[in-house]
């Protein structure tokens, strides 16, 4: 039998999603968790793999499990096996040739940054933060310079292991309120690393360190060394993927509904 999950998990503290040799990955705790239901041994598939300190409002998963259970023992009951940082929202059988990577039709990402002279204490490790003063109109004409099939090789890590850094951004969005700022990304799919270092350089652009048509520039030259640092990943949120009705899933996809920043005037 196959099952899928919809998960969420707050990243501070796990080694990215996938699994690690020290077993501090969320993948290897929901692992153990589900085993621990399945009593066999679980092996799971996500829809993207999230960097060290990236969360998720809807992260999709799938795996094989020979064992009969009810649907709410993949719920509730792996809950029970899992830290207060990560929980199963959702459980459901599928067709054996549904696949939570390969059938995803597209992947969304927001990003929350926090723009003001002092770091913040109450969000810390869940948004991101920029100490001088930065121009959202200027980032949201930037980011408009991504949107389509593009070469991201100047966003793209070094240890990057996609066989193409092609890919199709649908929507790219920068939107300000008091002090925060919220980045939305829709792609087919993602490079490595590839949302933080576009935000590293729509910071830079909003820093007022170089135009907005520098990102095409970027783009053009495919020089990942000429582009910006790659940002925090504490603002980062996987907020799910998008599936072909046929597969009779539970909603995939989950808008983060964590305030950008507490709402004071400039």
């Amino acid at each position: 039998m196959r099952i899928a999950l919809g998960l969420e998990y707050c990243g501070v503290g796990f080694s990215g999603w996938q699994s690690q040799p020290d077993g501090r990955a969320a993948q290897d705790v929901l692992e153990r968790a589900l085993a621990a239901i399945a009593a066999a041994p679980i092996r799971t598939t996500a829809a993207g793999r999230t960097d060290a300190g990236v969360h998720a409002t809807m992260q999709i998963v799938h795996f094989d499990c020979d064992a009969r259970r009810p649907d709410t023992a993949w719920v509730r009951g792996v809950n029970a096996h899992l830290p207060g940082a990560i929980a199963v929202q959702w459980a459901q059988p599928v067709a054996a040739d549904f696949h939570a990577r390969f059938a995803a039709t597209a992947r969304h990402y927001t990003y929350v940054l926090v723009n003001r002279p002092v770091r913040p204490a109450l969000l810390a490790g869940r948004v991101g933060w920029y100490h001088r003063p930065l121009d959202p109109g200027a980032m949201a004409s930037a980011a408009a310079l991504l949107v389509g099939t593009r070469d991201f090789s100047a966003f793209r890590a070094a240890e990057c292991q996609a066989s193409s850094p092609v890919r199709t951004m649908s929507a790219a969005t920068v939107a300000a309120s008091g002090d925060g700022l919220r980045f939305e990304f829709t792609a087919n799919a993602f490079l490595h690393h590839m949302i933080r270092n576009i935000v590293g350089a729509l910071v830079a652009v909003g820093a007022g360190k170089h135009p907005p048509a520098w990102i095409g520039e970027l783009l053009e030259g495919r020089n990942r060394t000429a582009a910006a640092p790659t940002f925090a990943p504490d603002g980062l949120y996987f907020t799910g993927a998008d599936y072909d009705p046929r597969w009779q899933l539970p909603p995939t996809r989950r808008p983060l509904a964590l305030p950008v920043a507490p709402l004071s005037p400039r």
